[in-house]
């Protein structure tokens, strides 16, 4: 995911509650301690940091220290609004609800199969796989809401 603040780019990327900020050369490892009702107590290069974050869909504003950030999520999605991110990787294609998920991690997928299905401004939105593999990471569960371009699922190709 690549961020921008004042015409800086932060690329992030995580494995579950571990993220990798990069700026430039520098790289900070961060991990989040604690999450709930927009307040993050986190870990960040071996520092304890208490951030208050919130949010509407593309811009995310960051109190840290009184400090107030606004940050603008750049947009990874391809024309024409697929559900598509990096190979394997599917994302909301806007903000919803997951009313239903149909697979679990380790599940055989077939091309075209509905793997979950979004509610958003009255709509049902369902995911297919884009190709038959194997549910490799599931990151949302049934009733959990999602913002557009968050991580829905990874299905690894045969």
């Amino acid at each position: 995911m690549k961020l921008n603040f004042n015409d800086i780019t932060l690329d992030i990327s995580s494995n579950g509650k571990t993220f990798i900020l990069t700026l430039d050369d520098k790289t900070i490892q961060a991990e989040v301690l604690q999450a709930e009702n927009g307040k993050l107590n986190l870990l960040i290069d071996g520092q304890h940091i208490t951030a208050y974050v919130s949010s509407d869909n593309a811009k995310r504003w960051v109190t840290v220290n009184g400090q107030t950030f606004v940050l603008t999520k750049s947009s990874g999605m391809r024309r024409g609004g697929h559900a598509h991110h990096a190979a394997g990787e599917l994302t909301a294609p806007m903000p919803g609800q997951v009313r239903a998920v149909n697979v679990s991690e380790g599940d055989a997928v077939a091309k075209g199969q509905t793997l979950l299905v979004l509610e958003a401004m009255k709509m049902e939105i369902r995911v297919h796989a884009p190709r038959g593999g194997v549910v490799r990471k599931l990151f949302v569960k049934e009733g959990q809401t999602v913002e557009r371009e968050q991580r829905l699922i990874e299905i690894e190709e045969n």
